[in-house]
């Protein structure tokens, strides 16, 4: 079976590793592929000091390092892309700073322009009940799939479960779930299977099971990523979400080429 990671991240944003090592942690697993998705630079009023985001000065750079790793290692394809957090207006600063990024990764963390995924900052939580929470994400969730940068996949669906608390109105979350799988059949973009949501306090896989076969219900194509922050993690449990995809219907994955277009890989 052939596996590959489509979401890593590095110092340049807010991981620990290097791209060179990234890539090479994926050479030494047997990977085929691995994209490079650092989060792409985001405007001052929500990352005033980069914590999280490439400095705007440095997004060049970020791009040189990819193509020195993807010469250094023709035996796997480096895909240059960028993780892009969703705010109305993200389209200029995209257009911007994007380069050659052939692969963007859609993401909603901030909600009213207050993080939601900061587990050391619970302000937006405290403020909202918890069935608005999930219902204001999904809403903007939907709004980035169908925004103008036209995001080639989109990044941990149901981020906002990272706490692992769900609301428990069976009717409400099959409503959030058929919106949101509807918004992407409607703007044709993929979503991402992911392994972060295991290192974070739900402990399971993105998207839930309910949302992932709905997913599939709706005909909506996957990738598969680690959103790994540090090079030990990439690659983590690639193979259990392909098992988890197979389960919830889906024949194959998606992966993106260095060229810019898309291949296969069946389940």
């Amino acid at each position: 079976m052939e596996y590959v990671d489509c979401h890593t991240h590095t110092r340049h944003s807010d991981g620990r590793g290097t791209i060179e090592e990234n890539v090479a942690r994926a050479c030494a697993l047997g990977l085929s592929t691995i994209a490079c998705t650092d989060h792409f630079v985001l405007p001052p009023t929500m990352d005033p000091d980069c914590a999280c985001s490439v400095p705007a000065g440095d997004a060049g750079a970020y791009l040189d390092d990819i193509r020195a790793a993807r010469e250094a290692h023709p035996e796997i394809q480096v895909v240059t892309g960028w993780e892009c957090d969703f705010y109305p207006g993200c389209e200029r600063l995209i257009d911007r700073h994007r380069g050659d990024a052939t692969f963007l990764l859609g993401s909603v963390h901030a909600l009213d322009g207050q993080w939601i995924d900061d587990l050391g900052d619970l302000a937006y939580w405290e403020r909202h009940r918890l069935e608005d929470v999930w219902t204001r994400y999904f809403e903007v969730w939907a709004q980035a799939c169908a925004c103008d940068v036209g995001f080639s996949s989109m990044a941990h669906p149901d981020l906002v479960s990272l706490r692992g608390l769900v609301p428990d109105d069976p009717a409400l979350l099959r409503d959030l779930y058929e919106s949101a799988a509807s918004a992407a059949a409607r703007a044709g973009v993929r979503v991402e299977v992911s392994s972060a949501g295991m290192r974070k306090p739900l402990g399971a896989f993105y998207p839930a099971p309910d949302l992932l076969a709905t997913f599939c219900a709706h005909g909506v194509p996957i990738t598969v990523g680690s959103d790994a922050h540090d090079p030990a993690v990439v690659g983590d449990r690639v193979a259990d979400l392909y098992a988890y995809a197979r389960r919830a219907g889906y024949a194959q994955v998606d992966v993106p080429t260095v060229d810019g277009g898309w291949r296969s890989i069946a389940l």
